[in-house]
Parts: C-alpha cells; structure tokens; sequence
C-alpha cells in the first residue's frame, strides 16, 4: 500500500473542510469531506487499485479517528457530523483555536493520541532494525 497515497486520503477530509468552513460556505468544519455518506464513493475508490485502496483507507481512518476523538472526549452526540448533511451535529464548544490548544492537551483523547504516536514511533524503529538485521553485509 502506498504510504503516500495513505497519508494524502488521511489528510482530505480536512483539505476539504477546513477551507469551506474558513470561507463560510458551511458552518462545521466537519461537513463534505467528513460526511460517512460518502462511503459509496470510498468504497468506489478502494476498488481502483492500490493508491485508490490506500487514499480510501486513509480517509476512512480519518473519519472513524475523528469520530472517535468526539465520543472520548465526552461528546457522543458531536459524532453526528458523520451524518452530514442528512444530520447536523450539536453546536461545537465556542473555544477559540489558542485555548483549545490547552482544552485538548487536557483531554482524554491527547493521552490516546500521544500513545498511539508512541506505538507508531516503535513499530517503526522496530521494522527498521528488523530490516537492518536482515540485509546481507
């Protein structure tokens, strides 16, 4: 699987987001690219071949990461942005971006984060020596 196509899909929902919500276009930040009715179109592009699948899975773990940050955090009912724009989710919390930065660092879902990263960083150092012991000298 391509790593950079993965990364490409896992960055796409907010490529697409974030600009519609800073232009106004929309009023969440989570709406076209973070929509789960787009699930036709993912499944359509995982069937593409191997950049298709990575982009597909990359943007599928977005949305399930994203939804499941809300629902750590105490906020279950914020996940309905998955169903947007048949369901609108609740108003977000009214933090302005610096302090949500200290809100999040807080958060339940931070420490998951941070652990995960750490479980990443030595899976991949692992593979890395892994790989380093096994080539011929």
């Amino acid at each position: 699987m391509s790593i950079g196509w993965l990364v490409v899909g896992a960055a796409l929902p907010d490529f697409i987001d974030k600009p519609l919500g800073m232009a106004g276009v929309t009023d969440l930040f989570h709406s076209l690219g973070h929509s789960a009715l787009l699930l036709p179109v993912l499944i359509v592009v995982g069937l593409v071949g191997r950049q298709g699948l990575a982009l597909a899975v990359g943007w599928g773990s977005h949305l399930l990461l994203d939804g499941l940050h809300v629902v750590i955090n105490g906020r279950p009912s914020d996940a309905l942005f998955l169903g947007w724009p048949l369901v609108v989710p609740p108003t977000p919390p009214a933090i302005p971006p610096g302090e949500f930065v200290w809100v999040y660092l807080g958060s339940p879902s931070f420490y998951l984060e941070v652990l995960l990263w750490v479980a990443v960083g030595v899976l991949a150092a692992w593979s890395l020596r892994r790989g380093a012991s096994n080539t011929p000298n």
